[in-house]
């Protein structure tokens, strides 16, 4: 960094941004205490007690998913790049519609904590939900470093903090939220932050706006004037079309996949909810990819290319450079605040939905076979909580000084291929079975690390050899057909009368729920007492 050349204040200590940035922490924690006491269940720990409103879960689901991957690295990207830097912003909304139409409803009605409920409603527990707690941990692990060092370095650049004094206190914070508010807290974070975030944006994109007469036309003609036509033109981030499709794909499946977002589905009381907050969710974020599409226009225009990767060779600084263009160290320190605040609700919510994993899947599920008493699932739980907090300040120190861009694909890689295959076949085919679904996630996350190991991500960028054997960075176009090909085809060799029986009940209570009665067909003549809610006369009800 060299802030002296760049004219920025950026990496100096910055008065606004510590006030800001307190004034954050210190309304969370009284959430979080406020929290806490409302959380006395392991339900209440995971879901909140499904006490979330649809308009408060799409805030939330909002807030978990607009990370400052999304905040700098688009702005960033757009900056530098031009056109391309929407790919990523398109290949992410699109995965709502998805979530919205295939997933939330069957999600919120089968299942409890995490989505392996639902892929094992009617097959074997244990090898299924040992299979799923892979894939999701490894999700959880590689996207918590890749946010751990992110907002070391982040911060480091921003308050002018040393990488550990960063990562420290990113991780004590997010254990306090985690480990004594649980899913209320974590939900309430998120809902300030997507809040305070989408307000900072657009209030940054409005004063870019106010410079060009509010005219976005004219906005993008000034970037062509300056860097030439090619800068509205695709092709320049992402040439390859076969590389184009692959990172489209695992953005798009991978955001049915993550375990932080799937979780937050069991928050809200019922299925209509959930579709609700996933139509709040995916409209507040289609506006803020907008949003960050003018901020990134905006600062290649006012900042300039060279002084953004002049601070930051990733480009990542583009937007509070950008607020400080146009609203001074003031506004830069608002802006700083957000991002911090960002990362703190996103690793929240990871570390939530690893905890479950561990606690839920793992230990209530599987060692305790489903006989643990509420007070040892909750005692579970928030060890797990605790222990993945440091593991992640552990792991954030440990990869200090790495290029771990790649984690982040890895992980919607892993999303995509592992956990969004299994879920959607184990709710839309009746043949599908418990060695199908093992089979199926297992290839999922190895085939996704094995391949991505050998791109030239990892081979040529990271590694500095020559070239990678296999072609492209991002595996998605392979891996995520592998997987469903390997669950379809080994369910079809190890065929199971037992989860083939009961796919009726699980396509009953999908779509009505669990508080529905299952069709009946009364006989003709049947005398005696009738159940509430069935008819005498013999009929479907």
């Amino acid at each position: 960094m060299n802030s002296s050349t760049a004219g920025t204040q950026i990496g100096q200590p910055n008065t606004t941004a510590i006030f800001f940035f307190l004034l954050f922490v210190g309304i969370t924690l009284a959430i979080t205490y406020w929290a806490a006491r409302k959380t006395k269940t392991t339900s209440e720990f995971f879901a909140a007690g499904g006490g979330i409103s649809a308009a408060q879960n799409g805030f939330a689901l909002a807030g978990d998913f607009m990370s400052a991957a999304s905040f700098l690295g688009i702005a960033g990207l757009v900056a530098t790049s031009g056109f391309d830097g929407l790919i990523y912003s398109v290949g992410w909304l699109v995965g709502w519609p998805v979530v919205t139409f295939l997933i939330a409803e069957p999600l919120r009605n089968l299942g409890k904590y995490t989505f392996a409920d639902v892929v094992a409603y009617r097959l074997k527990q244990t090898p299924v939900r040992l299979s799923a707690a892979v894939g999701t941990l490894t999700v959880v692990v590689f996207y918590l470093i890749a946010q751990m060092v992110g907002a070391g370095n982040l911060i480091r650049l921003l308050f002018g903090l040393s990488y550990e004094t960063a990562v420290v206190i990113v991780g004590a914070v997010m254990i306090l939220y985690v480990l004594f508010g649980g899913m209320i807290a974590t939900t309430w974070v998120q809902i300030v932050k997507a809040v305070l975030l989408l307000g900072g944006a657009t209030a940054l994109a409005g004063a870019v706006l106010y410079k060009f007469g509010f005219s976005p036309t004219a906005l993008f003609s000034e970037a062509v004037n300056r860097y030439g036509p090619e800068a509205l033109a695709p092709g320049k981030l992402v040439s390859n079309p076969l590389e184009t499709i692959s990172l489209g794909v695992a953005l798009m499946f991978g955001t049915a996949g993550l375990p932080h977002i799937l979780m937050r589905f069991y928050t809200v009381p019922d299925a209509k909810a959930a579709r609700t907050s996933v139509f709040y969710a995916t409209g507040l974020i289609g506006f803020f990819y907008l949003v960050t599409f003018i901020l990134g226009f905006g600062a290649s225009v006012l900042v300039g290319r060279q002084a953004i990767v002049g601070v930051d060779k990733g480009g990542n600084m583009a937007a509070p450079m950008l607020a400080e263009a146009v609203g001074g160290t003031g506004f830069l320190g608002f802006i700083s605040a957000v991002s911090f605040a960002t990362i703190l609700a996103v690793v929240a919510g990871l570390t939530l939905s690893g905890a479950a994993a561990l606690s839920h899947d793992l230990w209530s599920s599987v060692v305790r076979k489903g006989h643990a008493p509420e007070a040892e699932q909750l005692k579970v739980a928030r060890i797990s909580s605790l222990l993945l907090g440091i593991l992640a300040i552990i792991l954030g120190v440990l990869f200090k000084n790495q290029n771990v861009a790649f984690m982040v694909g890895l992980a919607f890689a892993i999303a995509a291929s592992a956990n969004f295959p299994a879920l959607l076949l184990s709710i839309l085919w009746k043949g599908f079975t418990t060695k199908g679904a093992v089979a199926s996630m297992l290839t999922g996350s190895i085939s996704a690390v094995l391949l991505i190991f050998l791109s030239p991500t990892v081979q040529v960028e990271l590694l500095g050899n020559a070239s990678a054997l296999f072609p492209l960075k991002n595996p998605g176009i392979v891996t995520i057909p592998l997987s469903f090909i390997v669950g379809w085809v080994v369910s079809l060799l190890s065929p199971e009368d037992e989860a083939s029986r009961r796919f009726a009940e699980v396509e009953h209570r999908m779509h009505v729920g669990a508080v529905v009665t299952p069709p009946v067909t009364v006989p003709t003549g049947v005398a005696g007492r009738v159940p509430p809610g069935i008819p005498e006369a013999p009929q479907k009800v």
